[in-house]
């Protein structure tokens, strides 16, 4: 595995695999890596020749009262998996690689941006839309990959390919789990053992919805209090949201059909824990 640093160094690299005909599937992450990423690793080691991860904890997609400086970082740790799951490239640049100065210009996501995290999150998305704008012009890769446990981000990034014409597929692969159902995450670490025993039950209110939704005999408002009742008597965290939606839109159900995500939020005392599921009614 070869580990790079710099965008000059990523771009030769690139552009020696382009010239010989080979395809580049790309797994853009922040880092501390888990069984998610290394899913995602997985599909795309089935379906390119190479594979590219990087690893970049991006200042952009942080408000100021977010966890920038305490999200957590093992690089060595990080070089040890993706090097056992076979990745080719981890590009691992520095801040100020990427940034080596303010920026001039930056990507601004006007839609699918205003609910689930981007309502409480403001400016979120366009750091993660501006970042992702340079990797794929650095990377060119032919297909990157995301997990849906981000589903949020998947919308947003579906529209960011499609409405600048990146020449790049987007590959969205089902959310990694634990054996109780709680989500894979980087900040699941952060929970102590009484808040590990109650998160499983955020998958669990997104079941009762999905079960609630399939029977098409309630309301979404009545499903989401159905949800948030489970929620506060299951466990001690601060709901941040709860929604139903449509997908990849995001605009808000009148009836039940097509693609719809249920979503939510849940504060604990260390960690912002998310999760979602996707039921297509067709």
């Amino acid at each position: 595995m070869n580990i790079i640093t710099t965008i000059e160094q990523m771009k030769q690299e690139i552009r020696s695999l382009k010239k010989a005909g080979k395809t580049v599937g790309f797994v853009p992450t922040m880092g501390y890596l888990h069984e998610g990423h290394l899913k995602l690793v997985e599909r795309a080691k089935q379906e390119n020749d190479f594979v590219v991860l990087s690893v970049f904890v991006n200042p952009l997609q942080f408000g100021p009262s977010e966890d920038f400086a305490t999200y957590p970082r093992d690089l060595k740790r990080d070089e040890s998996l993706a090097k056992e799951k076979g990745v080719d490239f981890l590009f691992a640049p520095t801040t100020e690689e990427m940034y080596p100065k303010e920026p001039a210009a930056t990507v601004k996501v006007s839609k699918r941006v205003d609910v689930l995290c981007g309502k409480s999150r403001k400016g979120h998305f366009d750091g993660v839309a501006t970042v992702l704008t340079k990797l794929f012009h650095i990377v060119s890769p032919d297909r990157a990959y995301f997990g849906l446990k981000d589903a949020q981000q998947v919308a947003v990034v579906s529209a960011l390919i499609e409405d600048l014409n990146f020449p790049v597929e987007l590959v969205a692969v089902e959310t990694v789990r634990e054996v109780d159902g709680l989500a894979k995450s980087s900040r699941n670490i952060r929970l102590d053992e009484q808040e590990r025993k109650e998160a499983p039950h955020l998958y669990q209110s997104l079941l009762i919805a999905r079960d609630m939704i399939e029977k098409n005999a309630y309301q979404p408002k009545e499903i989401m209090e159905k949800m948030k009742a489970y929620l506060e008597k299951n466990t001690s965290g601060e709901i941040d949201y709860i929604d139903i939606l449509t997908y990849p839109d995001l605009e808000p159900v009148s009836s039940f059909h097509g693609k719809i995500i249920v979503a939510l939020a849940v504060k604990f005392k260390q960690a912002r824990l998310i999760d979602n599921i996707i039921i297509d009614l067709d």
